[in-house]
C-alpha cells in the first residue's frame, strides 16, 4: 500500500504478513478520495476509522491535512502497527483497540467521515448494525457520511440513510447520510 497524495506521497507502507487484514487497494483508495476531494477540506475533518487493519485510510486521511483521526480495531497487533506507523510518518491517529460494535454503542466522539472497512465475509445484519448504531448515537456531524467498503457481492442499498455506491473490481464503496 502507498500514500496516494500529500505529506509522504507516493510513500510505500508494508505492514507484517501476520496481520489478519485485506487493505483497500491503491486504485479503489485514490478513487474514494477523489469523491471525498469535492465535498470536504480535509485540514477540518474528524474522522473516525472503522476496523482499521493497517490504518491505510487512516494514513491517506492524515497525509491530506486531517488533524483529528481516530483508528478503531479488535486487533493488538493493527493497532500496534497503527500507532507505530503514525508515529514515524509524525500523523496525529489516536488508535484505539477495541470492538467496534462496543465502541459505536459508547459513541464517545463526534466525526465528519465515519470510514467502515468490515471483513468482507460480514453478515449482512452486522453491515446493518454499523449504519443503525452510528445514527442512533448520533456519531455523525450535520452534512457527514458513512462510508462501508465491502464485497461486490454484499448489497447495502436497502439500508436506511443508503446514498449511492461506487464500485472498484470487487470492491464498493457504500454511502450513507
Amino acid at each position: 500500500m502507498r500514500i496516494i497524495s500529500g505529506k509522504h506521497k507516493g510513500r510505500r507502507i508494508t505492514a507484517p504478513a501476520k496481520l489478519p487484514v485485506r487493505p483497500t487497494t491503491d486504485v479503489a483508495k485514490e478513487a474514494l478520495f477523489n469523491i471525498l476531494n469535492n465535498y470536504y477540506h480535509f485540514p477540518e475533518l474528524k474522522v473516525l476509522d472503522l476496523f482499521s487493519g493497517t490504518g491505510n485510510i487512516s494514513y491517506e486521511f492524515a497525509a491530506r491535512g486531517a488533524e483529528k483521526l481516530t483508528a478503531i480495531d479488535a486487533n493488538y497487533d493493527c493497532v500496534k502497527f497503527i500507532k507505530k506507523t503514525s508515529a514515524e510518518l509524525e500523523f496525529p491517529i489516536t488508535t484505539i483497540k477495541s470492538d467496534v460494535f462496543k465502541y459505536l454503542e459508547k459513541a464517545p466522539a463526534t466525526a465528519d467521515i465515519v470510514f467502515a472497512d468490515p471483513p468482507y465475509n460480514l453478515e449482512k445484519e452486522n453491515f446493518a448494525r454499523i449504519v443503525q448504531l452510528v445514527f442512533e448515537n448520533a456519531i455523525l456531524e450535520n452534512d457527514g457520511v458513512l462510508i462501508i467498503e465491502h464485497s461486490k457481492h454484499t448489497d447495502l442499498s436497502d439500508l436506511e440513510g443508503f446514498r449511492e455506491s461506487r464500485k472498484y473490481g470487487g470492491c464498493v464503496f457504500s454511502f450513507f447520510e
